[in-house]
């Protein structure tokens, strides 16, 4: 998406339970899980593309990326070892748009998909979206005790602050440190000092 890219309101509703496809690849270092597409993401086809999110700052400051991406660069994140999905597939203008059973749903799923594509990590954007998809309500932000068992090996969890705007008691530089611990248990470089 570029800076001049406008959707009118009902360009944005049209977008409402649309399905934006993954980037991922089998044996990713880390994949990264949204809770679902909201409706600007829907709306172009790029993961968390809502003027405000600060996910593709955030991936940048953490050292995941050596420069900020733009949300149409979303498959350049293959070549760095990183992936992305989501919880819920249905995009949504609000996450409290979702129903527990739907999250639950997208945990089962989720769970088959990091056991085909077997990434060494599986990251979820959201704590509260991570307890409510794994059953787990006292999962903390940082890595969790589950893993997931695969055909092609073991993939540990990891919960991260939710880089939405909305979610103010994280600033940017807070949740960047939060993401540099998961790239460094990841064993990933500083891609900022390349």
């Amino acid at each position: 998406m570029t800076g001049t890219t406008r959707f009118s309101p009902e360009e944005l509703q049209a977008a409402r339970d649309r399905l934006v496809p993954d980037v991922v690849t089998g044996g990713l270092s880390v994949l990264l899980c949204g809770i679902n597409p909201g409706l600007m993401t829907a709306a172009t086809g790029h993961h968390f593309a809502r003027p405000g999110n600060r996910f593709w700052p955030v991936l940048h400051l953490s050292g995941l990326t050596p420069r900020q991406l733009a949300p149409a660069e979303q498959s350049e994140l293959l070549a760095y070892g990183l992936g992305i999905t989501n919880v819920v597939a249905r995009a949504t203008a609000r996450a409290d748009e979702l129903t527990a059973e739907e999250y639950r749903e997208g945990g089962r799923i989720l769970t088959e998909k990091v056991r085909r594509l077997a990434p060494r990590w599986l990251a979820v954007v959201g704590v509260t979206a991570y307890r409510t998809a794994f059953g787990d309500k006292k999962a903390a932000v940082g890595p969790q005790e589950r893993t997931i068992e695969g055909p092609h090996g073991t993939t540990r969890l990891w919960a991260l602050p939710n880089p939405s705007g909305l979610n103010a008691h994280w600033t940017a530089q807070t949740m960047a440190e939060e993401f540099a611990r998961l790239r460094e248990a990841a064993g990933l470089p500083d891609r900022r000092l390349a």
